[in-house]
């Protein structure tokens, strides 16, 4: 059997899945704290937003190293290039988004 660094690979899938509850829970928080923020306090425009982004930015690190296993790579090469796609594909929809609701206005 191959090995994955220190677990073998045939015992890497037995047991319950702490760690993407874990990840779904903090996920799950950090949402409901934004979207507190946003609804219940009422902040300047700009002090909002930049909660909603440090939130934002936590969650897709907890999202990369609970759930896509980015620590947990055979071949790193592969990983970098997934990681560049996930980048390009964010910013092709955001850039998009406000591209749409620019020129609609």
């Amino acid at each position: 059997m191959q090995e994955n660094g220190h677990v073998n690979i045939s015992q890497a899938h037995q047991g319950f899945p702490w760690k993407s509850v874990i990840g779904l829970i903090l996920s799950l928080a950090l949402t409901i704290l934004a979207l507190s923020f946003a609804v219940y306090l009422s902040l300047p425009a700009t002090v909002t937003l930049t909660i909603i982004v440090v939130f934002a930015i936590l969650q897709a690190l907890i999202q990369l190293f609970m759930f896509m296993h980015l620590s947990e790579a055979t071949v790193p090469w592969i990983q970098n290039v997934g990681i560049i796609f996930g980048v390009f594909t964010a910013f092709a929809v955001v850039g998009g988004s406000i591209w749409i609701m620019w020129f609609t206005l």
